[in-house]
């Protein structure tokens, strides 16, 4: 196990769960859009919005290969049936804490289910399982995590 495969297998990783989710957005199977989410947080122009969002992205994925990395090192075997595990778990915690709960708390463009109607929020707020943005929205997140969590498990396995 190498560093350097965590962070190739992160970089892959991330490309494939973004481009699922960006494909999933574009077929009308979810509404959600990670990249933007996180964007909005730094910004309220879409354009740059998205730019930052893909940007804090694949810095995130990047991140979240090196904790996959760190758990595998201290349990001494990775693999990509681990990493998917991983995957599930990070899904898990990206769609129920993470942006239901966590993001709501400090981002300053997204609305609260108590917000009142003269505080026009910019972003509706995700809700369990982020379901405000479709019915398909935890399948499609969770299935997009466990293909990073594969992916970055794989890479590790395959460097040794």
């Amino acid at each position: 196990m190498s560093v350097w495969a965590a962070l190739a297998g992160g970089l892959v990783g991330t490309l494939v769960l973004t481009t699922g989710l960006r494909a999933a957005n574009a077929f009308s199977l979810t509404r959600i859009d990670l990249p933007f989410l996180l964007g909005t947080a730094f910004t309220s122009n879409r354009t740059r919005a998205k730019a930052l969002g893909y940007g804090a992205h694949f810095i995130n994925g990047l991140i979240f290969a090196l904790l996959y990395y760190a758990v595998f090192v201290a349990i001494g075997y990775s693999s990509w049936w681990l990493g998917c595990v991983f995957g599930l778990v990070h899904g898990l915690f990206a769609t129920t804490a993470l942006v239901n709960i966590l993001l709501p708390l400090v981002h300053p463009r997204m609305g609260q289910p108590e917000t009142s109607a003269p505080h026009v929020a910019l972003l509706e707020p995700p809700g369990f399982l982020m379901l405000n943005y479709g019915p398909g929205t935890p399948a499609i997140t969770l299935t997009a995590h466990l293909a990073y969590g594969t992916i970055v498990g794989g890479f590790l396995a395959w460097s040794g």
